[in-house]
């Protein structure tokens, strides 16, 4: 069985943590839906029909005004076509690089209570999920 993730695990968010708060970066996202959202009882979404897809993009409108706040953008966004490297057993729905001005931005739109309360809508969206932090490099023509 492959291994899901949705959340950071208490290592890899303390990696995130120790690296620079002030610098920009860009973080990575590759979604993976559920067929149908998974809400917990006594949502105010559950039990609605709702696709993850469809509750993803609740997510998205609600903590859209937070991640802009904060001074975030989406720089690319992509629809998966097919894995070329990689596991064959891995298939990802949607992808996005989100940038922020720095960590710090970051950690502020995470720690917002109403950030806090949208996120439940990314939850219950996801099946799998990767969340990637990268520094931004020099774009080109070249790979190295």
């Amino acid at each position: 069985m492959t291994e899901v993730y949705i959340d950071p695990s208490p290592a890899n968010f303390q990696s995130f943590k120790d690296l620079p708060r002030n610098t920009p970066i860009h973080m990575l996202n590759l979604l993976l839906y559920r067929d149908l959202a998974d809400y917990p009882e006594g949502h105010e979404h559950a039990g609605k029909g709702w696709s993850g897809r469809r509750a993803y993009e609740e997510y998205g409108k609600t903590s859209g005004p937070i991640f802009k706040r904060v001074g975030g953008s989406i720089i690319w966004r992509g629809k998966f076509e097919t894995m070329v490297t990689g596991p064959e057993v891995r298939a990802w729905h949607d992808g996005f690089i989100a940038q922020y001005p720095n960590a710090g931005a970051f950690f502020e739109m995470i720690k917002d209570p109403d950030y806090q309360q949208a996120v439940v809508n990314r939850t219950a969206a996801l099946t799998d999920s990767r969340l990637i932090r990268f520094a931004p490099g020099e774009a080109g023509e070249e790979f190295g």
